[in-house]
């Protein structure tokens, strides 16, 4: 008889586990405590406005490939995947940076920005390309065990560059303040300050300007609903509407969850929710993390969203545009050392209905507002409403249109939401920062310490936050099962 997995949660990491187990021969069985899989990749239609209120960049085009390879598919078998051009806008506040979908169209516009920037550019882009290959190739690929995981020829030569800043490699080699913040911009994915995130991570860029962004037709949840097909037809067994409610332990082993109000028993645990919560769902002997582990932890920002229907069509905006117009260092500050909302905020908008009609009704346009912020603000109605207009006075004005009498109606999301609807420690909405002290074997352990066949996968553990390390955590997470629980 297969033995059996029970996987508390659905989001990416989960649902890429189940797939794996199921493929190995484990008996699946997935419990999410919402009326939906996903985990933090849901969608919401309203009105004939569809909004993905997770996850709404699709970078790393390759690491989507190799999941559905594993499986004999293909991403084009479950949706259809379109390259944007251009890839997003910058508005500074004298300015709008226009990244195209090639390396020459980049080159082209930091030459307008900076004569001569593009012959530094090309020899950082091609230092990030080599550093993406061993990053996704190589060490991502480890489960975090040890150390001696990041000790290789490639890692040795490139010592370096674990203690330098992403920040001081961009500064050395370019002085214009827009194209410092234009190349530091894609670290912030990995939930930290470029001048604490280590200049290997340069591999993002590689990701940003060498592989580009797309974007699925019909929104990001295409891609769960992609999961959950695969997942369902391997065998794995999903239930929604189950909140997990306890981990019991017996002789050191974990024996059932409790799945409102009902006990089941299985072989393995596997949980893909909040690792701290995950945790609080054990007796306290038996888990491994203290409060203040967690409290002394740098996490990724938390958010302030607003999903806004609109009845005309914009001008002079893209699929992504990024608002800079405000000081990106005091922003920082106040989001990881000194926290606090913040006073002139830089923020993000999404307007998937501009390269995708399905998400809108015609002639208006699906808006995605987004403000990243510390974890674990004071968040009130109040505080809402006051961001709102700050964000769209600045958009009326950068852009040079009218929006709030062509709002038909608007939803908010922000940190009491990410903590009811994920339990995420502080109400986070991106999981642990990628710093130095926070990377790999340093990062809490995909397999408890303290209980037998109780495992983690997620944003919380290795490789760490966004999507694409979300799958990678449930492959290893899988493998690791695989090897321990014959």
């Amino acid at each position: 008889m297969s033995k059996t997995i029970s996987i508390i949660g659905s989001g990416f990491s989960a649902l890429s586990a189940s797939c794996y187990l199921a493929k190995a021969g484990y008996e699946v069985s997935l419990y999410e405590k919402n009326d939906s899989v996903g985990g933090r990749a849901r969608q919401i239609t309203k009105d004939g406005f569809t909004f993905d209120i997770g996850p709404s960049w699709y970078w790393m085009p390759d690491i989507f490939d190799k999941f559905f390879n594993d499986f004999g598919k293909k991403t084009s078998d479950y949706y259809q995947l379109d390259k944007l051009s251009p890839a997003y806008k910058i508005f500074f506040s004298d300015d709008v940076i226009t990244i195209g979908d090639h390396m020459d169209q980049i080159c082209k516009e930091f030459e307008r920005i900076e004569k001569g920037s593009s012959i530094p550019l090309r020899k950082f882009i091609t230092k990030a390309q080599d550093n993406y290959n061993i990053a996704i190739n190589k060490i991502v690929l480890k489960p975090g065990l040890s150390p001696l995981e990041l000790v290789t020829k490639d890692t040795i030569t490139r010592l370096d560059q674990f203690y330098k800043t992403i920040s001081s490699e961009v500064r050395k080699n370019f002085k214009n303040p827009k194209l410092i913040s234009t190349l530091e911009f894609p670290v912030l994915f990995l939930g930290a300050k470029p001048n604490q995130t280590p200049s290997f991570y340069s591999f993002m860029n590689f990701a940003d300007f060498g592989l580009g962004t797309w974007h699925p037709k019909g929104g990001m949840y295409e891609i769960v609903k992609a999961m959950k097909s695969l997942a369902e037809s391997l065998g794995v067994t999903i239930h929604t509407n189950s909140n997990v409610e306890k981990i019991s332990v017996e002789n050191k082993k974990a024996k059932s969850i409790t799945v409102n109000g009902k006990t089941i028993t299985s072989d393995v645990i596997l949980s893909g929710a909040d690792y701290h919560h995950s945790e609080t769902l054990l007796d306290q002997n038996y888990r491994q993390y203290s409060e203040a582990y967690w409290d002394s932890k740098t996490f990724a920002p938390s958010s302030l969203l607003f999903y806004v229907g609109i009845n005309k069509k914009l001008e002079n905006v893209e699929h992504h545009n990024l608002f800079f117009d405000t000081d990106f260092e005091n922003h920082a500050e106040e989001i990881y050392d000194d926290p606090k909302w913040p006073k002139n905020p830089l923020f993000y908008v999404n307007f998937p209905s501009v390269t995708d009609l399905s998400m809108a009704p015609e002639g208006c346009e699906t808006g995605f507002f987004l403000i990243p912020i510390a974890p674990g603000l004071e968040d009130t109605n109040e505080l809402r409403e006051k961001y709102f207009k700050l964000i769209i006075d600045r958009f009326e004005k950068r852009t040079g249109q009218n929006l709030n009498e062509h709002i038909l109606f608007k939803e908010s999301y922000c940190v009491n939401d990410f903590i009811e609807d994920y339990n995420s420690y502080k109400g986070n909405a991106y999981g642990m920062a990628n710093t130095l002290m926070q990377t790999a074997f340093l990062r809490p352990k995909l397999k408890s310490k303290k209980v037998d066949s109780l495992y983690f996968t997620g944003q919380l553990t290795v490789p760490g936050p966004g999507v694409p390390p979300a799958l990678i955590s449930g492959k290893l997470v899988a493998e690791l099962i695989q090897q321990n629980e014959v």
